[in-house]
């Protein structure tokens, strides 16, 4: 069996965007309806989520087939966790509240075996090597992990240059949520002080020749930081889509459904 590999961490590196989907619901039923798509990404989300290790491996299972490919994030830059996950199979992982390069640093040796990390060894066991029948797993794995780090406060933009140049961070995703909060614009994505300090900072990690990424559900936006050079750009939520898509279908009807049909005038055969 040959090793399995990362076609996101390359493509991350060839100019255009790929364009994703985040998973909030939890569930590999849901997953694989989303992959059904053909999403080039989609965030696995344990950060704000429900999304355990459980349900992490019911996900990786039911998009195993598809070509959409599975980013995993953790709820806490946690090497125990880390090292779950990728034991699992995941080998993506958008690390969230990096404020330093340091802890990006340190996020790089969680990802990484010995003597290059501190990954710990127990790939006879794991989904990630198939069950030890990729010959030389070990030797094989570092080079297929995608590492992303989420900068969403102060600290992090100011420094979004060194975390950005942290060898073994292969992009840098800019959280617009927590980083318009934090500069006091909460609830405000689309506030122009923070729409220049998230494109400063695409720019910036542009600069040191790593991958910008974002979330936004507006296509104007959306479509904005492509042009401004994001490679990883996810365009909605599950979660947004089922509650806009079950709130259409329900106004579409409010105050239009029209009276029981009389037995005659009944159509038998109706069903959905």
């Amino acid at each position: 069996m040959d090793m399995i590999q990362n076609r996101f961490k390359a493509a991350l590196r060839e100019p255009g965007a790929q364009i994703g989907l985040w998973i909030a619901l939890a569930n590999g039923y849901a997953a694989e309806v989303c992959a059904g798509a053909g999403f080039d990404w989609l965030m696995l989300d344990g950060e704000h989520a429900p999304g355990e290790l459980q349900s992490m491996l019911a996900q990786l299972q039911a998009l195993a087939p598809y070509r959409s490919h599975p980013v995993i994030r953790p709820r806490t830059a946690d090497p125990a966790l880390i090292k779950q996950l990728l034991d699992i199979g995941a080998q993506t992982l958008l690390v969230p509240m990096i404020d330093s390069a340091q802890q990006a640093q340190d996020m790089v040796r969680a990802m990484r075996y010995p003597p290059a990390g501190i990954r710990g060894v127990g790939s006879a066991i794991a989904r990630a090597s198939r069950f030890n029948r990729i010959p030389n797993y070990l030797q094989l794995a570092d080079a297929q992990m995608c590492l992303l780090v989420q900068v969403e406060s102060r600290a992090g933009l100011d420094n979004v240059d060194a975390i950005a140049s942290v060898d073994g961070v292969d992009g840098v995703f800019i959280g617009p949520a927590d980083l318009c909060a934090a500069l006091g614009h909460l609830g405000n994505p689309g506030h122009p002080e923070v729409q220049e300090a998230i494109e400063g900072a695409i720019a910036r990690v542009l600069a040191a020749g790593k991958a910008p990424g974002i979330l936004t559900a507006d296509e104007r936006l959306a479509r904005r930081y492509i042009d401004l050079g994001c490679r990883f750009v996810a365009v909605g939520t599950d979660i947004t889509l089922l509650v806009r898509g079950s709130q259409a279908l329900l106004d579409g009807f409010r105050g239009t459904v029209p009276a029981a049909p009389t037995p005659a005038s009944a159509s038998p055969g109706a069903t959905y």
